[in-house]
């Protein structure tokens, strides 16, 4: 199994980081790989990917998630098995940690050798750079979901 950990700091407060991040139907819009995705109730989603050329679909479930702290999930389905969590940390009142752990389990000969030379947390680092950029050029979330889910 394949981990990955990356970190940015981000100009808002965590509210705003955190809320922002509920919002998964948004991801396309700083989340190089990701084609779409669908919020079908409040811990499942449902994912189009795209990496490198190939086209991907799998379904998650969120099996943590805390306002302003954490939220956990794991792939359910599909052909990509991977686990994760982003956690946030207020730094100032207007500044906020995030910080992504993603562990995967790569197949096939190509993701094994990106996984070899860190491609992953590459990808990660450009697409945590990107949500910076998106965030602190809106200065408030798309919108919010401030549910509590238990582990």
């Amino acid at each position: 199994m394949a981990q990955i950990i990356e970190t940015v700091d981000v100009d808002v407060p965590v509210t705003v980081a955190y809320n922002q991040w509920t919002q998964f139907e948004s991801f396309p819009e700083f989340l190089e790989e990701v084609v779409s995705i669908t919020q079908v109730d409040d811990t499942h989603t449902h994912w189009k990917v795209n990496v490198a050329g190939a086209e991907r679909e799998f379904d998650a479930e969120i099996t943590e998630q805390h306002p302003d702290e954490r939220v956990a999930w794991r792939s359910i389905g599909g052909e990509t098995a991977h686990a994760g969590a982003v956690t946030f940390h207020k730094l100032t009142d207007s500044s906020t940690r995030v910080t992504v752990q993603i562990d995967w389990e790569p197949t096939g000969m190509l993701e094994k050798l990106g996984s070899l030379v860190g491609a992953g947390s590459h990808a990660v680092k450009k697409d945590l750079e990107n949500f910076k950029e998106f965030i602190e050029g809106r200065g408030s979330a798309t919108g919010a979901w401030r549910g509590d889910v238990e582990r």
